[in-house]
């Protein structure tokens, strides 16, 4: 997964403005309790902090494997 990809799952999972929300506010025990904006700085491979945010929130496996997913097929599917 690259940044790019983690973004744009965060953005399609959560919608834009409370997507950058989860990223700079929501502390990830499994990423040494930082937030995923904190971990990435921190070179952090975007795959864990994905897998991070996943399981904080309690998303489901669909949703986690979201970015393995054609772009354009992933448009309009939200998390569930």
């Amino acid at each position: 997964m690259k940044h790019s990809e983690f973004w744009q799952v965060v953005e399609e999972t959560f919608g834009a403005g409370y997507g950058r929300s989860v990223a700079e506010d929501l502390v990830l025990a499994s990423v040494g309790g930082r937030t995923a904006v904190q971990a990435l700085a921190d070179g952090v491979a975007p795959r864990h902090v994905w897998d991070a945010v996943c399981d904080e929130m309690d998303l489901d496996e669909a949703t986690r494997w979201r970015h393995r997913i054609d772009p354009k097929e992933r448009r309009g599917r939200k998390a569930r």
